[in-house]
């Protein structure tokens, strides 16, 4: 007997949205449509189709007109691929200790890529040309992996900024040392939101190198890319993406996505939507006797220290991670759909909590 079929359906409350990750958010209306537009018909797979083609241009316009640009599939490939292009088999990488490639990415970079990653402990999730130093060292000692790549994050894991100013030290540190720079972009438009300045104000024009672009954190169904800046730093990417498990075939409906979000000024619109939900956020919980927020809120994202008790009370009625548990240290994320009265009511329910 063949199973019996059923028509698709809803298996979730729409309305119920949480605080744990700008990754829970759906995709926009706007990227949705899109890719009903580029749906239909028969396009050349790999990347030579037209989309991507026209995404090309896009990225020129923000990024400059040297830019390469090679979507993939999630944002872990992206940073995998864009180190492996700029490292060799005895390079390493000096990254933040709070780093998403060496926090959160299974040791992809390490078991895919065979790098070796130097971290830094930073108060704020913050590299400077000092801490870089704590780690840029050794380059002629063959007992040590020699440091090849700074990798940076904008925004940080902690939710602060880099100011162009910042990033440019960085860069023109590492390029003394003969070394290159990687730019986790994966929230990137919420930085560029929060400092009112187009994206390549603290990209290509100050000096990074290559660029992993982030999309689904900001309205994207799937998909990253991989934007190389400097050419020269960079030349193998086009076999590197292949090799890496993440060349998509039908490249098309990765490329519309991002061309509905940079074409005009989706990508800001979001951003700067998650980033005042944010700042909503944390005027609600400042007001909130016994919590304390640990960093500077400059993007989407509030950290902040509570009793434990409470924090696992309030998620039985909110989503959200702890960040440090034992500390009582918890990340409440906002996104592109998180609304006015989504805050209010979270901040309530704090309240409620902590009186309790």
């Amino acid at each position: 007997m063949r199973p019996r079929t059923t028509d698709a359906r809803r298996h979730h409350d729409p309305e119920v949205r949480g605080f744990a990750s700008d990754n829970y958010a759906g995709a926009h209306p706007e990227v949705l449509a899109a890719l009903a537009l580029a749906n239909g018909g028969h396009q050349v797979a790999y990347g030579e189709d037209e989309y991507t083609d026209h995404l090309r241009r896009i990225m020129h316009s923000h990024f400059g007109a040297d830019a390469e640009t090679f979507p993939v599939f999630n944002g872990t490939g992206a940073n995998v691929v864009a180190l492996q292009a700029l490292t060799d088999r005895r390079g390493a990488v000096v990254c933040a200790e709070t780093a998403h490639i060496n926090v959160d990415e299974g040791g992809a970079p390490e078991r895919v890529a065979g790098l070796k990653l130097l971290t830094v402990p930073t108060p704020d999730g913050k590299l400077t040309p000092e801490l870089i130093d704590r780690q840029a060292y050794g380059w002629d000692d063959e007992h040590r992996a020699m440091p090849q790549v700074v990798s940076i994050t904008q925004s940080t894991e902690l939710g602060t900024v880099y100011t162009p100013d910042e990033v440019r030290a960085i860069c023109e540190h590492a390029h003394e040392r003969g070394m290159k720079v990687h730019l986790d972009g994966a929230r990137i438009a919420n930085a560029a939101a929060s400092l009112d300045v187009p994206m390549r104000a603290f990209t290509n024009a100050v000096g990074v190198d290559v660029l992993s672009y982030g999309g689904t954190k900001n309205g994207m169904l799937f998909g990253e890319a991989v934007v190389v800046l400097n050419p020269d730093a960079a030349r193998a990417m086009k076999h590197l993406r292949k090799l890496s498990m993440q060349l998509p075939s039908k490249m098309r409906f990765v490329s519309v996505q991002l061309e509905a979000l940079l074409a005009k000024d989706l990508w800001l619109r979001n951003a700067r939507h998650s980033n005042a939900m944010a700042q909503r956020l944390a005027a609600g919980v400042r007001a909130v006797d016994g919590v304390e927020i640990l960093h500077p809120v400059q993007a989407n994202a509030v950290f902040a220290r509570l009793p434990h008790d409470a924090a696992e009370r309030l998620q039985e009625r909110f989503r959200f991670y702890f960040w440090d548990e034992k500390a009582g240290d918890v990340r409440w994320m906002c996104a592109f759909d998180t609304t006015e009265e989504d805050i209010d009511a979270f901040v309530q329910a704090l309240k409620e909590e902590m009186a309790a």
